[in-house]
């Protein structure tokens, strides 16, 4: 049994994501797509909270260390804690360790076409196949990311992130767009 389900809030034709229900349940009655939001809202709650305090205390070359540091970590201790493999994924990582698997690029780029046709946050996909349940939430950039991930990024920013990932795509984003998704997947879950 396969299910899918891409969803775009206000917006037209999924654009690059199916929509495919195969069976007669109703996806408000999946614990799994359930559990996958609250897993990312914790994750994501917790990481702007670390983020936010940092760039108050340090400036925005402080809260490179952040991602650097405390978003692995959380994302490593959501995972022991639910069971799934909890990340971050993005078309442009600036940690190669984050670069997509073959169907979150699919779903990345899905996610990418309808931000261009006008789609609302936020952007999700849910599946269930041969045993796995696959999660994602697309981020989007928002002004303050803007000072990491921008076209134009202070000198002294650009040398932290430089630093730290020497490999990075990251960069030139505009607000609206989207940088990455949130990527939960439970392998052989029961339910």
């Amino acid at each position: 049994m396969m299910r899918r389900f891409g969803t775009t809030r206000g917006a037209g034709p999924m654009l690059g994501i199916v929509l495919l229900i195969l069976t007669g349940s109703s996806l408000a009655d999946e614990p799994r797509l359930e559990q996958g939001r609250d897993i990312v809202k914790r994750f994501a709650t917790e990481l702007q909270s670390a983020l936010r305090a940092t760039m108050a205390e340090g400036g925005p070359t402080a809260a490179v260390g952040v991602c650097k540091e405390q978003a692995p970590t959380i994302a490593s201790r959501l995972s022991r804690e639910t069971g799934a493999k909890v990340a971050r994924t993005s078309l442009k990582p600036r940690n190669p360790r984050n670069a997509p698997e073959p169907w979150q690029r699919e779903i990345l780029r899905g996610f990418e076409q309808q931000a261009a046709a006008g789609a609302t946050m936020p952007l999700e996909y849910f599946e269930q196949a041969d045993g796995d349940t696959r999660y994602l939430r697309a981020i989007g950039t928002q002004a303050v990311c803007l000072t990491c991930h921008g076209e134009k990024i202070a000198d002294e920013v650009r040398e932290a992130i430089a630093a730290d990932y020497p490999f990075d795509r990251a960069r030139g984003y505009s607000v609206g767009d989207i940088r990455g998704a949130f990527s939960i997947t439970w392998h052989d879950s029961v339910q």
